[in-house]
C-alpha cells in the first residue's frame, strides 16, 4: 500500500510517500480502507519528535483517520466489512481504573493511533475493533475525518471537563483552528456568549460568521478587551490551547471563580502563572487530553443532526501529505485540513 511514512525525525523533509507492505490485524483488530484522515498539530510534533513525543521508526503518523471495515480479525464479531467507521485515537483495555469511571482517553494501557502505533496517512491502518465507532450514512467521510481532532476534543474541553452552562460567557482562543472553529460552535448550540480570538482579518470574519459575537486580535491585549467587553467581569470559561504566547492573558480574562481549560500548547509546554490571580480569584484550571469514546458519541448524535458542522479548510492528497502539515504548522487554514487517500 501506499503511505505517508517517516525513517528519521526532523522537518516537512522527511516526511515520505512509499509504498510499505499492508498491515496485517491481529485476532482482536479490524483492517481499516482509510477514505480520510484529519491533519493535527500532534502529527507534527511527533514527525519533528517534539513537544517529548518519541514514535518508534520508521513510522506512519494520523490520528483522526475514517473510513471502511477491509478485514477482521478471528476474534472480532462486531463489525461487518464494509461498515463506516470512525477510528479513535487511542486504545484502551476498558478495565483500568480510568476506563471503569468513563475516561477511557486516560487508560492506563493506551497506545495513541499515529504516535505509539501506526496511523491513518496510509491507504490501510490496523487497529483493535475496540477502537471503532461507527459513521452514520449520511456523514461524508471528509467530515467525519475532522470531527475527532476539533469537535470532539471541544466537547471534551468545554462540556466533560469545564461544564460551561446556558448563559455563560466563554472565551475560545485561535477561532481558526480546528478545535477553536468547533468550539465556537458548541459553546453557541449550549446558548452561551462567545468571545473569540483569531489572527487575521479574515479569519476574524469568519470566526463572527460561525456565531462568535466578538472577536479579537490573538496577538494583541485580548484580555483588556474581555474585560471592556463584559463590563469588568471576566469570561467564566477560557478554552485555551495555544499556551506561552497566551497564557497569562487568558489567566487574566477569567471572572472571580472562572475555569480555564487547555488542551494544548502549540506555542510551547512551559508559561508562567500568575499564582496570585489563581487564589486570590479561586480560579480553576483544567487539563483536557484528547477526547472519551462517549464524547464522540454525543459529536456524531450532534453532526448527524445537523446541530454544527465541522469546517474544513480543503483536502490535500494521500501523496501531499507533507504538503498539508507544512501548510497546517504555517497557520494558514481555517478550521481543519484533511487528507484523502488517491483511488
Amino acid at each position: 500500500m501506499k503511505a505517508a511514512v517517516f525513517h528519521r525525525r526532523g522537518g516537512p523533509e522527511a516526511l515520505v510517500y512509499e509504498d510499505v507492505a499492508d498491515p496485517e490485524p491481529g485476532p482482536d483488530e479490524v483492517l481499516v480502507r482509510v477514505r480520510a484522515c484529519g491533519v493535527n498539530h500532534m502529527d507534527i510534533y511527533v514527525r519533528e519528535g517534539s513537544h517529548g513525543m518519541k514514535a518508534p521508526l520508521p513510522h506512519i503518523g494520523g490520528l483522526e483517520s475514517v473510513g471502511e471495515v477491509a478485514a477482521t480479525g478471528s476474534a472480532v464479531a462486531d463489525w461487518e466489512i464494509g461498515a463506516r467507521v470512525l477510528v479513535l485515537s487511542f486504545t484502551a483495555d476498558g478495565t483500568c481504573e480510568s476506563c471503569r469511571s468513563g475516561r477511557d482517553n486516560l487508560c492506563a494501557a493506551r497506545q495513541i493511533i499515529g504516535v505509539n502505533r501506526d496511523g491513518g496517512f496510509a491507504e490501510y491502518v490496523a487497529v483493535p475493533g475496540s477502537a471503532l465507532l461507527r459513521i452514520p450514512d449520511h456523514i461524508p467521510f471528509v467530515d467525519a475525518a475532522a470531527l475527532q481532532g476539533s469537535f470532539g476534543t471541544a466537547w471534551h474541553m468545554l462540556v466533560d471537563r469545564a461544564r460551561l452552562q446556558p448563559g455563560e460567557t466563554v472565551l475560545v482562543l485561535a477561532a481558526g483552528s480546528g478545535v477553536g472553529s468547533a468550539a465556537v460552535q458548541l459553546a453557541r448550540h449550549l446558548g452561551c456568549t462567545v468571545i473569540a480570538t483569531a489572527g487575521s482579518e479574515e479569519k476574524r470574519t469568519l470566526a463572527l460568521a460561525l456565531g462568535a459575537q466578538h472577536v479579537l486580535p490573538t496577538a494583541g491585549h485580548f484580555d483588556r478587551e474581555v474585560l471592556r467587553l463584559t463590563g469588568g467581569r471576566g469570561a467564566d470559561v477560557v478554552a485555551e490551547h495555544i499556551g506561552p504566547d497566551t497564557w497569562t492573558k487568558s489567566v487574566a480574562s477569567l471572572r472571580i471563580g472562572g475555569r480555564l481549560v487547555t488542551c494544548g500548547g502549540s506555542s510551547g509546554r512551559m508559561a508562567a502563572t500568575d499564582l496570585w490571580s489563581v487564589f486570590w480569584k479561586e480560579l480553576t484550571v483544567l487539563g483536557s487530553m484528547g477526547v472519551t469514546r462517549a464524547d464522540m458519541v454525543h459529536v456524531l448524535g450532534l453532526v448527524g443532526d445537523g446541530a454544527v458542522s465541522p469546517v474544513i479548510d480543503r483536502t490535500f492528497p494521500l501523496s501531499a501529505t507533507r504538503e498539508a502539515q507544512v501548510y497546517l504548522a504555517e497557520r494558514r487554514a481555517f478550521g481543519k485540513v484533511v487528507i484523502v487517500p488517491e483511488e
